[in-house]
């Protein structure tokens, strides 16, 4: 069967975050800022570019009162004291918060292993059984094109798909850290994902990362009996396994992808922005000379 055109996402935010502590004691990682947004909103400002109509964001329990204070909260008494001040204007971003799409906000599954796959396994219920859907690491942010509709069109142009990973080029020495993909770039049909292969054994220098695009049948190999390398439940290995039931297609897509994961590539994710998008950037330029 082929499957109905994604309208929903599933944003992931439950790890520990432990490369950022102590801040993430506190502070979930997608709640880092970038400018005056979380590093999430960037994510799902991209999905609704690409007409994603409701969000499933998969959080932490320590996060998940965050998480909902910042997309629900409508903080009345400080709309009314920015108006009374004649500063309004300073409450239209939060007003656009306020008036995002559907967004559900649940926890982990706690009954899941630990990997990458169970934030996506655990909001299972909320996708329909013959519609595709969009599943995004929340850490890795795309500048200047959504990722996810290059997704979505693909789609589009590949209905039979039972999956389709994003992936760009890194450089040679980089794709060690990475997922490498092995596909036929006349037809994008996926044969295979290596991971963390050794740049001599790369079978490319394209790295799979954290937007894709997935159908119902993936849930079958998101459960514990389909753990892999270290006993985590990972997403790779999991369209893995549906590329011999049917067509697992990879998109070189656009943008610039970047990760927010660590300390260092969250730090030079907020420079690029702040470079490409504030009025300010002369005066980061002129401190980093």
């Amino acid at each position: 069967m082929n499957y109905k055109r994604p309208t929903k996402a599933i944003i992931t935010d439950a790890g520990f975050a432990s490369r950022f502590l102590p801040i993430t004691k506190t502070v979930p990682k997608g709640m880092l800022p970038i400018g005056n947004r979380p590093v999430i909103q960037l994510v799902i400002e991209e999905c609704l570019e690409a007409g994603i109509q409701e969000l499933i964001l998969v959080v932490t329990p320590e996060g998940k009162d965050i998480y909902e204070d910042y997309f629900f909260n409508p903080i009345h008494k400080v709309e009314s004291q920015l108006a009374a001040q004649g500063k309004s204007d300073r409450f239209e971003p939060v007003k656009k918060v306020l008036n995002f799409p559907k967004i559900t906000i649940i926890t982990q599954d706690p009954s899941l292993p630990y990997g990458n796959g169970s934030p996506i396994a655990s909001a299972k219920k909320f996708i329909e059984n013959d519609e595709a859907f969009v599943a995004i690491y929340s850490d890795d942010v795309v500048y200047g094109k959504s990722a996810v509709k290059d997704l979505i069109d693909a789609f589009d142009e590949h209905p039979d798909a039972r999956a389709i990973i994003g992936c760009q080029l890194v450089p040679h020495d980089e794709i060690q850290k990475y997922a490498a993909v092995d596909y036929d770039p006349s037809t994008e049909v996926l044969a295979g994902l290596v991971e963390k292969p050794k740049p001599e054994e790369a079978v490319s220098d394209l790295a799979s990362y954290g937007r894709y695009l997935l159908t119902p049948e993936i849930f079958e190999f998101l459960t514990p009996s389909h753990t892999g390398k270290d006993a985590e439940l990972w997403t790779a290995d999991a369209i893995a396994k549906l590329i011999p039931t049917g067509k697992v297609y990879a998109k070189q897509t656009g943008g610039l992808w970047m990760t927010t994961g660590d300390p260092k590539n969250y730090s030079l994710a907020l420079v690029k922005y702040i470079i490409d998008n504030e009025d300010y950037a002369g005066e980061l330029r002129a401190l980093i000379k």
